[in-house]
């Protein structure tokens, strides 16, 4: 199996709707945006996956030095191996992919957020710098991008963060702002036991109107000389914004179950997004 296929499989099978948008992408950029999502996912995993948290930080320590060996032009794993030849031609930086490995080892420090900006710079390690590295291998001709694609990566991840309630509290984490439950007089106990309230659900109903108001100031920032580059931005967002409007019409029960949308209707939002240009 060579660095890309194994990059491809890796992002195939992680179910993610991201996969539906690079599927519009030109053969190169798909192979790098490809690489991008193996090398997210490869970390993610790491923290996810391994339940002796020693490990784990081993684990990051090793990605670290790889990305740094990357650079140099010594990287071993399959996913650096594919995600080398592009680091040049779209300007991909390395102080960006440690970024998201900084995120990632936030995830074994803690497991609350007090407020809405301690949880924006988790947001921003996770998810804006992959949106900034993403608008990259889409193609840049206005830097104002960078920061639409910045947005709207913390638009995605406020909508994982949604989606994910009951999962992440499966985990031990709830990641909704502490003095927002305090706002909403909903307890972690409630949220951590799958305790669904009218209180929970006016507190979702929170979350969910500032992640779509996050949504409408990314895409005001959006250029419009570079909106035709940046669709598979667009269309993620249609996907993601579609499951905001599902997680509304489920009567907002996350705790519980984990709400999707199917391939097919993923692969139909996207493309209705790429031909509208």
């Amino acid at each position: 199996m060579s660095p890309d296929d194994y990059c491809q499989q890796k992002t195939a099978q992680s179910g993610s709707s991201f996969y539906y948008s690079f599927l519009f992408l030109p053969p190169e950029r798909r192979r790098a945006i490809t690489a991008l999502y193996a090398f997210c996912r490869e970390v993610d995993d790491t923290v996810d996956e391994c339940t002796d948290e020693s490990i784990a930080r081993i684990k990051l320590a090793w990605w670290r030095k790889e990305i740094n060996n990357m650079y140099a032009g010594s990287q071993t794993h399959p996913v650096t191996q594919a995600l080398h030849p592009h680091l040049q031609v779209y300007d991909l930086k390395e102080e960006h992919l440690q970024a998201i490995i900084d995120g990632m080892e936030m995830d074994l420090n803690q497991t609350r957020y007090l407020d809405y900006p301690a949880l924006n710079k988790y947001c921003w390690h996770v998810a804006s710098v992959v949106g900034i590295l993403s608008a990259s291998i889409f193609g840049v001709t206005n830097p104002q991008t960078l920061q639409f694609a910045e947005k709207l990566g913390l638009a995605f991840q406020l909508t994982n963060i949604i989606r994910d309630v009951g999962e992440d509290a499966r985990k031990g984490r709830i990641y909704l702002p502490i003095n927002e439950l305090q706002q909403f007089n909903v307890t972690a106990a409630e949220i951590l036991n799958a305790k669904h309230t009218d209180k929970f659900e006016k507190l979702m109903a929170f979350q969910i109107a500032r992640a779509q108001t996050v949504y409408d100031e990314a895409f005001a920032l959006l250029p419009k000389e570079d909106r035709r580059a940046q669709r598979p931005g667009l269309m993620m967002s249609a996907i993601y914004r579609t499951l905001l409007t599902e997680v509304e019409a489920d009567g907002y029960h996350v705790l519980q179950h984990r709400i999707s949308l199917t391939p097919l209707r993923k692969l139909w939002l996207a493309w209705k997004t790429y031909i509208r240009g």
